[in-house]
């Protein structure tokens, strides 16, 4: 099993972030993840904080020794740089308390108001700041090691945009490998050059207007063998669990596999994947429509997610609102705050499926070290292909 928990808030000190269950004998560098949390931070229509303040370098403090996994759990500290500017916002000392730091006009589509409702607290900055999707550099650190890992294991994880603002984007016959590079070299992570740049002015737009955008990218994770997740319980089944990671991430409101919605909308003859065999292949599909998975289970086909991101709820012209002491009606707060993070929230879903996946992986094939779970993977491959 793999699992991780992560800690912080985004103006502390630091966050944190503990991995269990990786085996031991994979190769990993700071390099590696480093680079990982870099693509996150950096794209088009992120706020000031990310672009110029936090510049994002992970510390590992343990269960990795000279460039090997151990099979021990792997610890992860990614340093707030801005932290000397809250010390005092953010102090764990009662001297310290004061307030003029109280923040009491709760953002409309934010955790604030139910949080500090749930919790108990009088300061919705309590509440905002785990709430943040900072935290998902963490994450990103957690996924990076789960993405090594199924590359070891033959599996490769791709992400890319495809909406913003209402701006389709068109991937048109790209494979998976095609369309990730294309978006690689994309300030808002998309494949299609006609429809990145309606996206930039978009967001340029937005901005100007005190507004946000959100949209929607996809994850497809090619090279998975048939049979991971089960049809057993429901909370085996593989796409209930890779929608429980994109749903989890902030701002994520919806998820679909394959075709998904569209699917709702046609007849059974007109969506499902007819079954094909071939001699030294095994049996393979022409089409994919569900997305790699019937059952709750692998079918062998790519995996294809796809998430939908809302604009996110911190706005330059606040909505409307009411203070939690005296409940009057007045504006929000005005809390820093990207204007479209859906280029970055796509290399985070890729994260997450990586974790999903890397579990899943795990479960199957699951052994202390990486060249026994290599091992276990190429028997079952040579069985599958010759059933």
């Amino acid at each position: 099993m793999i699992r991780y928990l992560t800690a912080g808030e985004s103006h502390g000190p630091c966050l944190t972030a503990i991995l269990e269950g990786v085996p031991a004998g994979l190769k990993i560098t700071e390099e590696y993840l480093n680079k990982e949390l870099h693509r996150r931070q950096y794209s088009f229509g992120r706020g000031e904080r990310l672009q110029y303040i936090e510049k994002d370098r992970v510390k590992v403090l343990s269960g990795i020794r000279w460039g090997e996994t151990l099979g021990s759990p792997i610890s992860f500290q990614i340093e707030n740089r801005d932290w000397e500017n809250w010390e005092k916002i953010m102090s764990l000392l009662e001297a310290d308390r004061s307030e003029k730091f109280r923040l009491t006009r709760p953002r409309p589509g934010h955790a604030d108001l139910v949080g500090v409702l749930k919790f108990d607290r009088k300061d919705t900055r309590d509440i905002l700041e785990r709430a943040s999707a900072r935290e998902t550099a963490a994450r990103t650190a957690v996924g990076s090691v789960c993405k090594r890992l199924l590359e070891e294991l033959g599996v490769q994880v791709y992400s890319w945009v495809v909406e913003i603002g209402g701006i389709e984007a068109h991937v048109g016959n790209l494979s998976p490998e095609e369309a990730f590079a294309l978006a690689e070299n994309s300030p808002v992570r998309c494949p299609d050059k006609k429809a990145e740049e309606k996206m930039v002015a978009a967001i340029k737009e937005a901005k100007a207007a005190g507004d946000t955008l959100g949209g929607v990218y996809s994850v497809v994770a090619v090279g998975c063998p048939v049979g991971l997740g089960s049809h057993t319980h429901w909370d085996r089944k593989l796409d209930g669990r890779l929608a429980q990671a994109l749903l989890s991430i902030q701002a994520h409101k919806g998820v679909e596999i394959g075709r998904g919605f569209e699917m709702s909308r046609s007849k059974g003859s007109n969506v499902h994947d007819e079954i094909f065999y071939g001699a030294g292949r095994g049996f393979f599909r022409k089409s994919n429509n569900a997305g790699g998975i019937e059952g709750g289970m692998t079918n062998g086909e790519p995996i294809v997610a796809r998430a939908a991101v809302k604009p996110l709820a911190s706005l330059r012209r606040p909505l409307r609102s009411v203070n939690i002491d005296t409940k009057e009606e007045m504006t929000a707060e005005i809390v820093r705050s990207d204007v479209c993070p859906v280029a970055s929230a796509a290399v985070i879903g890729e994260m997450v499926v990586a974790i999903a996946l890397a579990d899943a992986m795990k479960g199957k094939f699951g052994s202390d070290s990486l060249r026994e779970m290599q091992d276990h993977l190429t028997r079952y491959r040579e069985h599958i292909k010759n059933f």
